[in-house]
């Protein structure tokens, strides 16, 4: 408004309109209460000093207020530090004026001559206001002088019966063509009833209804055919609307979108589709639906309580309705009255849980009557006791679980319970009646009745003190229940009604903690502060978040529980699989199921649609062709923060032609039409293919110049009479993805396209590694201001040598947010309103250790958090009623302060602010003293590499260089094969050592050819198997010396060594335990000399001195499928039956013959024998069954070869039989036992060496359990 409407109000009035609950003398009473007045003692001040005094004024009436303001007592120690304001129409059921950013009260004076200014935001529209004093000066009492700012307050009413309403009829040039706006107030005291309502043709309509105590907006379109939300809408805003005060409603109605709005609160809908809101009857009804509504198809009641200034477009519709012109716009129904009356009902409420109303009961009574109405949202609490007058018989009346449970006791004889009603706790008003007279006990709920007969011992005579609410005195004390907490109101005691206003002036009983004359339930959860779905419940002083199915936790659901990308999951060491991302943490968007592709390269983020099938091409003929529509499975916009967030993303279109022409490189024909195109995500119709620039008309192959036909820039324009193809790939970001394909051909005799769409695919994230780094510590990164009023999470990585500096700092005029590192900790501190708050996380070791640290911090209205990595999470509550909202205004300050002290020296990556990615990169670019880019990652994220492979710094992360490790894939952990029956793997040593000494890259190939000795081996290998006996490995050479692994028939395991062919083997027995139950077990060896340690899993086996030999082997038969010479029988025989499992890791010393057979990368001889699948691990589930997951791929196959990699016998017969010829090295190991007893005594233990060679070469679980033991001979 135009208008001021700031006046002084109170200092005009006479010394009547003010009142209070008491006054210290006939100089301090109310009339002396007005701002800057100093006669009498100059101020009111009650005769008492606590919170249960008032000052009123009665500005006449009603008045728009728009301020109030505070002094003390005149020349006095009194004043008001803290006060709570309410307001009321009448001088009854009053209400506390709430400020936006908190409950709480007002800010009071600091002294007695100050005055205290407040602006109401937004205004309140009252007749009488109260000044409650919560806190004041502790050397003195309360002191108030005070004065109220506004205007005169225009207004008109008319009053609902329940029976009653308004039809406006409108003249069709009044409505406006773009939107209907509709404004009124309305209070009442009843729960449901309907506001206004406007229908159409086939059952559209648009409907305001109250439904227990919350406003619902219906919307129906009037669209059969169209999915919801577009046919039908719901909005929903408000809670507690039938507390009989006033509440201002704004619904502005446009074709396809609506704004709804409550109070403060309001609700946006945007419609779809085509139809429209605004098409309707041009009549409107207030307060009911005359006729019942032809297209109403839900519960009705029609309204029964009060508007006040009904507006629509425009038009006074109150106004109208009291006047009689011969022209009759509005037509009234039912008993219409234009003033609003005023409720006599006095509602109390019990503010905490040792709240009391004792009231006085009828002694000698022979009957107990109780009635009241409740209100509450507590599950639980006491509600009334008494005792009656003779012997020590107690009533009590409990809620307990939503429930009222009535409990009558007696000593020596068990209590008698009645349970009555459910679902209490609601916040709605419930009705309690109970009666005891004779051998009869009665409960009625909301008119329902639960009674129990109960032979009462004694006589009933009534007790002398009822006691609602909690008491430390009365019956019943003592126990672990609380008070109740909550409303109540219409309290009869012995059929005599109770006057709230007697017990507030002294006159009727006594009590504590109790407001009167006003009911302060507040609803927590409105507005709800549960972000992204989470449900709210409430108590109280509290609420909480049900953060259950939503992808979301934290006190308010804030904090996503997904990664931001799929190269977050690769850098936790995730393998290739299924994965949540959240692209924008903490942001509206929800968590995306995708598909994370961990290359060795690149890390692919996979989105697929349902348009997988392959597609034909429609023949060209006069009508254009019809699109196919491409769905995905994650939302647009998920796909929008998908692609943003990626550094490149694609799109393959492949299209199968034969004597075709689908004219893929010519955008129209000769009229002008498209032959063939594509519609991205914003609808934009494209036709360009291939990984052509948009407008060059070119496939891939045209780009190229590789297409089959030159003449031609896409291989299925040339028409050719074989079956051809092109690959598409769209490559620009801005059009993906795909949404919909238009294609066609000329139609030529006998020609077939048809094509397929693939997935979305984006690799990279330009965030994850987005860093900066800082070299002197006066330098920041500054970016806009942080707007995280009530939920702020900040997240990054860091590293740094500086023992302190500050990470991120951001500043308002009183309100601030900050982390930074003092030594060996992180701090998050900041202030809202309610004081310098803190959160510290410390760690055992100092974090400027050169490491990436990962840090997490969030404030939201419940509760600080902060996380530091691994350690543990430190969390401060937020102060109950205290102010809420962060209110900064400052840049934002990155790696420094903008007082240029305390600056950070070192790394910042990948910084987050409510899930949205600041570009460290682009603003380091323009800074001085800040570097874009961070290097040393392999520091933090070497871990990764596992099974010997090795780090190797990139400039956005890292890459495991596999070359040295028995495994392959990303992080050097994935090399697992299927084999068929049959099967075997053969890796020719002498071969190999040709190749790799010709590349002279290996000294164990050197070793080979110049004829030295090999003084020891290690050798390891991981197996899962169900099958016994079995070989598991078997090296030999010329000279009939080996070395084998088998399993024995009771699924014991042996390793054998025979270093001399002329004695039989040295064996090696893990007889304590069944190897062949279908877990994962890995085996290393170690050999220097004649020095063994052997381990299986997380076994150790006890040691044995040098030269001892072991107990006998167990005899067992088996063979060899192509008997060397030499072979004990144990291993033949073990052959014989052959290996059915899973086998993964094979090594021997250098050489990996699984990973040379599995990924061969040089001419190394290994021999594949039979059917061998590639797996992507031995260790994804229990049993010798192939998991579905894995996607089992041949390599090579032969006679034995199972027929369907989905049969049982498909996934556990395998066989393998490793056959490492290690030429005339092993010939020489027998002439040099001499050197290894005279060295003795240099060989290491070979226990440490087999444990050490263990934890960097394998890093897999055993489910074996037992204690652990070492062998050593």
């Amino acid at each position: 408004t135009s208008y001021h409407c700031d006046v002084p109000l109170a200092s005009t009035l006479p010394r009547e309109s003010f009142s209070c609950s008491s006054q210290l003398s006939r100089s301090h009473g109310p009339g002396f209460a007005s701002l800057n007045r100093r006669d009498g003692a100059g101020g009111w001040s009650p005769l008492v000093s606590d919170k249960y005094q008032w000052l009123q004024v009665d500005l006449g009436e009603r008045m728009e207020v728009t301020a109030v303001a505070t002094q003390g007592g005149y020349g006095s120690s009194d004043w008001v530090t803290s006060y709570v304001l309410m307001f009321s129409d009448s001088g009854r059921n009053w209400k506390q004026y709430r400020r936006e950013e908190s409950i709480s009260g007002f800010p009071g004076n600091t002294n007695a001559d100050s005055v205290m200014h407040y602006q109401l935001q937004p205004p309140l529209e009252a007749r009488f206001l109260r000044f409650l004093p919560l806190a004041w000066s502790p050397k003195g009492r309360i002191g108030m002088r005070i004065e109220v700012y506004g205007c005169t307050y225009r207004s008109e009413m008319v009053n609902f019966d329940g029976k009653s309403s308004l039809l406006y009829t409108f003249n069709r040039k009044s409505v406006s063509p773009a939107k209907d706006v509709i404004s009124l107030k309305f209070k009442t005291r009843k729960t449901d009833g309907i506001l206004l309502h406007r229908e159409g043709q086939n059952s559209k309509h648009v409907t305001l209804q109250l439904v227990r105590g919350k406003l619902i907006l219906l919307l129906n379109s009037g669209c059969a055919n169209l999915p919801s939300p577009d046919a039908h809408a719901t909005l929903t805003l408000g809670s507690l609307l039938d507390d009989e005060h006033w509440h201002s409603v704004l619904i502005e109605l446009g074709n396809t979108h609506v704004h709804f709005t409550l109070d403060r609160h309001s609700q946006h809908f945007q419609a779809e589709g085509k139809c429209d809101y605004l098409d309707l009857d041009y009549k409107i009804s207030f307060g009911g639906i005359p006729g019942h509504g032809k297209s109403v198809a839900f519960p009705q009641k029609d309204f029964h309580g009060c508007f006040e200034n009904l507006y629509y477009n425009g038009v006074d519709i109150i106004d109208l309705s009291k006047k009689h012109t011969t022209q009759i716009l509005v037509t009234v129904r039912g008993n219409v009255s234009f003033s609003c009356s005023h409720p006599q009902i006095v509602p109390v409420t019990f503010l905490s849980s040792r709240s009391y109303l004792a009231l006085p009961g009828t002694i000698g009574e022979d009957k107990v009557s109780v009635t009241f109405q409740f209100r509450t949202w507590n599950r639980a609490g006491l509600l009334l006791t008494t005792q009656f007058q003779h012997g020590p018989v107690a009533l009590v009346l409990v809620l307990n679980d939503g429930k009222l449970r009535l409990s009558l006791s007696q000593p020596g004889h068990p209590a008698r319970d009645i349970t009555a009603g459910a679902g209490l706790s609601d916040g709605q008003w419930h009705s309690v009646s109970l009666s005891l007279k004779g051998n009869h006990l009665n409960v009625m709920v909301d008119g329902e009745a639960a009674s129990v007969a109960h032979s009462l011992h004694g006589q009933i005579d009534s007790g002398e003190t009822y006691y609602l609410g909690g008491n430390s005195s009365g019956p019943g004390c003592g126990g672990p229940l609380a008070g109740f907490q909550g409303c109540l109101r219409l309290i009869s005691i012995g059929d005599q009604a109770v006057d709230p206003i007697m017990v507030q002036q002294g006159s009727l009983g006594t009590f504590r903690d109790l407001q009167i004359d006003t009911c302060g339930l507040t609803d927590r959860c409105l507005p709800s502060y549960c972000e992204h779905g989470g449900e709210c419940s409430q108590s109280w002083d509290t609420f909480s978040c049900d953060c259950m199915h939503t992808g979301y936790t934290g006190a308010t659901c804030h904090s996503s529980l997904f990664e931001q990308s799929c190269d977050a999951h690769r850098h936790r060491g995730n393998s290739s699989g299924f994965y949540y991302i959240d692209s924008d943490g903490s942001g509206p968007l929800g968590p995306a199921l995708v598909y994370c592709n961990m290359t060795e390269d690149t890390t692919w983020t996979l989105v697929q649609h349902n348009g997988s099938q392959l597609a034909k091409v429609k023949s060209l003929n006069r009508e254009s062709p019809q699109p196919v529509f491409f769905k995905y499975t994650v939302s647009l916009d998920q796909l929008q923060a998908i692609m943003d967030g990626a550094d490149d993303c694609r799109q393959e279109l492949v299209l199968r032609c034969k004597k075709s022409r689908c004219h893929l490189s010519h955008t129209c024909l000769s009229d002008g039409t498209p032959v063939s195109w594509w519609v991205g995500r914003t609808n934009e119709t494209h036709t360009y293919w291939g990984g052509s620039l948009p407008g060059a008309q070119k496939c891939a192959c045209g780009l190229q110049g590789n297409c089959l036909d030159s003449q031609y820039h896409c291989n299925c324009d040339a028409a050719r009479n074989e079956w051809t193809s092109d690959t598409v790939v769209l490559s620009h970001k801005e059009h993906l993805p795909v949404t919909q394909v238009a294609m066609r051909d000329t139609g030529r005799p006998h020609s077939e396209a048809a094509y397929t769409l693939g997935p979305l695919l984006c690799s990279g994230d330009n965030s994850f590694w987005n860093s900066a780094s800082f070299s002197t510590d006066t330098s920041y990164l500054h970016f806009p201001t942080f707007r995280g009023e009530l939920s702020a999470d900040v997240s990054f990585f860091f590293k740094t040598t500086a023992p302190s500096g500050v990470f991120v700092e951001n500043l308002g005029i009183t309100d601030f947010i900050r982390l930074e590192l003092p030594p060996a900790e992180v701090t998050f501190s900041f202030d809202v309103g309610n004081g310098r708050c803190e959160v510290t996380v410390r760690s055992p070791t100092p974090f400027n250790d050169n490491q990436w640290h990962h840090v997490r911090a969030e404030r939201n209205v419940k509760e600080a958090t902060l996380q530091v990595d691994q350690l543990p999470s430190k969390t401060q509550a937020a102060p109950a009623d205290g102010h809420a909202r962060l209110q900064l205004n400052s840049q934002l300050f990155v790696g420094g302060t903008a007082t240029r002290q305390r600056g950070f020296l070192g790394c910042i990556r990948s910084l987050r602010l409510n899930g949205l990615a600041l570009d460290l990169e682009e603003r380091a670019t323009m800074t001085p003293g800040v570097d874009p880019g961070c290097p040393g990652h392999c520091s933090s994220y070497g871990h990764l590499c596992h099974n010997g492979g090795r780090c190797r710094e990139r400039p956005r992360g890292i890459a495991c260089d596999c070359a040295f490790s028995a495994y392959d894939g990303p992080f050097c952990e994935k090399i697992s094969a299927y084999f068929g029956i049959g099967s075997s793997v053969i890796y020719d040593f002498q071969e190999h050592s040709n190749y790799t000494t010709s590349k002279n890259s290996s000294s164990f190939a050197t070793l080979l050819h110049g004829g030295l000795t090999l003084a020891g081996e290690m050798a390891t290998l991981s197996f899962r198997t169900t099958g016994t006996p079995s070989l598991l490995l078997y090296v030999s050479s010329f000279y009939e010396e080996y070395l084998s692994v088998i399993l024995t028939p009771n699924g014991s395991l042996q390793i054998r060594y025979k270093l001399d062919r002329h004695q039989e083997p040295d064996v090696f027995n893990f007889g304590f335990k069944n190897f062949a139950d279908g877990w994962l077990h890995q085996v290393t060896i170690h050999r220097e000399g004649q020095g063994f340690g052997g381990r299986v899993g997380w076994w150790r086996p006890c040691r044995r001195g040098p030269g001892l030999r072991p107990p006998c082997p167990n005899a067992c038969p088996a063979c060899l499928p192509a008997d060397p010479p030499g072979a004990d029988p144990d291993t033949l025989r073990a052959s014989l039956r052959g290996f059915t499992g899973c086998l993964s890791a094979v090594r021997f010393g250098p050489a990996a013959p699984l990973k040379a057979a599995l990924r061969p990368s040089g001419p190394v001889a290994v021999t594949v024998r039979g059917h061998v699948a590639a797996a992507s691990q031995c260790a994804e589930s229990k049993g010798t069954r192939a998991p579905a997951r894995e996607a089992n791929r041949p390599i090579s196959s032969g006679t034995g070869a199972c027929p369907s990699a989905r049969s049982r016998a498909c996934v556990i017969a395998v066989v393998v039989f490793v056959l490492l010829c290690l030429t005339t090295v092993a010939a020489r190991i027998y002439q040099q036992r001499w050197l290894y007893k005279k060295n003795e005594s240099t060989v290491p233990p070979a226990g440490d060496s087999a444990e050490t060679a263990l934890k960097s070469e394998v890093n897999m679980q055993s489910s074996v359990s037992e204690s652990q033991r070492e062998y050593f001979f």
